[in-house]
């Protein structure tokens, strides 16, 4: 939503999840965005703490409440970066990607996914 346009900024999301049903037949679209949303999850991620003058990349598991925040966020975000697309477009794309498990949300997870596996050796730095 920009600028308070909550009206605008609904009618484009319903519209996506209308359109993910394109192309298919008998797709749940509510089942496609569940699914998107679940793929792109993320369950690890990196924190910086300091210790000792030195900060590392500690990993840490991700709340839910947060997996679900980041994952929004990265769907939205990305389908922004579209370009020559409308909003409306971009946005279902984006969610019939992560619903496949590819696209760049779910790629941005596995980004975040293997920071934290790079650095599994600093988590005995959580507290």
């Amino acid at each position: 939503m920009k600028s308070g346009k909550k009206s605008l900024a609904e009618r484009i999301v319903y519209s996506a999840i209308e359109e993910t049903r394109q192309g298919a037949e008998m797709v749940d679209p509510l089942e496609v965005l569940n699914k998107a949303v679940e793929n792109v999850k993320p369950r690890l991620e990196v924190k910086s703490r300091r210790v000792g003058g030195a900060t590392y990349q500690v990993p840490m598991e991700v709340p839910a409440a947060r997996q679900l925040a980041l994952a929004m966020r990265w769907i939205v975000g990305y389908a922004q970066g579209r370009k020559n697309v409308s909003m409306l477009k971009a946005l279902a794309y984006e969610l019939k990607d992560a619903a496949a498990n590819q696209g760049n949300a779910v790629k941005k997870r596995d980004d975040t996914h293997k920071m934290a596996q790079a650095n599994r050796a600093f988590a005995h730095f959580r507290f």
